[in-house]
């Protein structure tokens, strides 16, 4: 065995499972393109009023129609509350927009399972839920009133540009609006600026899952997760489950591979629930949102984050294993590198002609001169 060989099985881990999933990824970013090419999000922050079920709703609903990316998600978030939405709701879309999206239900069947599709959808209201009932109990009102003094400062975090843009179709029918030229134009360029925006954290987070599946002996996560001890791994899932995602910076779907090789190490079902919530509170992402909010809101929304998603981890486990819905098998896709004419192929042959046609299309129409208006690196943000 070489040096390189490690290194050599942790890519080709990498690459198995990026072929998998390529078609399902395009897949959910077009239909993440076209929906958000039908709803506007110029009138968001007038039906976002207050914290009640109704706005909360709405607000969720919103978001799950949104961009999957976790930095526009929160860039958005900001927006809505610097023009009058309630906080509540604010954070409300920006949860939906990470983990009620239609690409993130597609790879969670695809690697590990429709149980876990299932597990993300019901958990999502449940963390939701949980949270407006802190911010309730625990938000004042001047700690609320600080932080949209801080927002309207303007301080610039990531995905700004990406976030403001709004290139909805307002006139004609459903089907008019989608299958327009001006329609094809905007579900082109959303298609553009959706992977721009996400594709770091994907490609980070097929690298780490790799990594993780070849380099870290399968007893180290076993004693880490407390398998020999279910009662207590049960728990234990729920509470560390975030801590991983923390130190793990990736977000948004990327954090899906590492989901699954964390899960056939030994994670609970409701840890795996809980760590992929916990794309919002990733350092790079708390960074953004001491910048947009101020230190004391960004250490209230960790708290209050971590704790609705730690409890809604455990809730949504006891529910699935009560309705006995929790894989016996631990056999989420962590592929070896197999190149092969079946179904995978042919799927991946047909979305990738269609991303095709649709760079096409944006390049034709100027939509990658629109990418200049995403900011690049959070890094480099202006900190006032």
């Amino acid at each position: 065995m070489t040096i390189l060989d490690p290194l050599l099985r942790a890519l080709s881990i990498s690459f198995a499972m990026t072929w998998e999933i390529l078609w399902a990824l395009i897949l959910g970013f077009t239909l993440s393109a076209a929906v958000q090419a039908v709803v506007s999000k110029a009138q968001l922050s007038r039906l976002l009023p207050d914290d009640s079920p109704r706005s909360l709703t709405v607000a969720a609903l919103l978001g799950a129609a949104s961009s999957s990316c976790s930095y526009a998600a929160v860039a958005l978030a900001r927006s809505l509350f610097q023009k009058g939405a309630s906080f509540s709701a604010a954070m409300t879309f920006e949860i939906a927009s990470t983990n009620l999206v239609i690409e993130l239900g597609i790879i969670l069947v695809i690697l590990m399972g429709w149980q876990f599709a299932a597990a993300e959808f019901v958990g999502g209201p449940i963390m939701i839920a949980l949270l407006a009932l802190l911010f309730r109990l625990f938000l004042k009102r001047q700690r609320v009133a600080e932080a949209r003094e801080q927002a309207q400062k303007g301080l610039r975090g990531y995905m700004e540009g990406h976030a403001e843009m709004d290139m909805s179709v307002s006139a004609g029918t459903l089907g008019q609006k989608i299958f327009s030229a001006k329609g094809f134009t905007a579900i082109s360029h959303l298609f553009v600026m959706d992977w721009a925006s996400v594709i770091r954290d994907i490609v980070l987070g097929l690298l780490i899952a790799g990594a993780l599946a070849a380099w870290v002996p399968e007893s180290f996560w076993k004693a880490f997760f407390l398998t020999d001890q279910p009662q207590l791994a049960m728990v234990w899932g729920p509470l560390v489950g975030p801590i991983v995602s923390v130190v793990s910076f990736v977000c948004s779907i990327g954090n899906v591979p590492l989901a699954a090789v964390l899960w056939n190490n030994g994670i609970s079902f409701g840890g795996v629930v809980s760590f992929i919530f916990a794309d919002l509170v990733i350092l790079p992402i708390l960074s953004i949102k001491r910048r947009y909010y101020g230190t004391r809101m960004t250490i209230f929304l960790f708290v209050t984050f971590y704790a609705a998603m730690a409890l809604a981890g455990l809730l949504v486990e006891l529910l699935f294993a009560a309705l006995g819905l929790i894989p016996q098998e631990r056999n989420a896709l962590v592929a070896e590198p197999s190149l092969s004419l079946n179904y995978t192929t042919i799927l991946n042959a047909v979305f990738l002609a269609l991303a095709g046609v649709l760079l096409v299309r944006a390049w034709r129409t100027g939509g990658f001169a629109m990418l200049a208006m995403m900011d690049g690196n959070p890094g480099h943000a202006h900190t006032g």
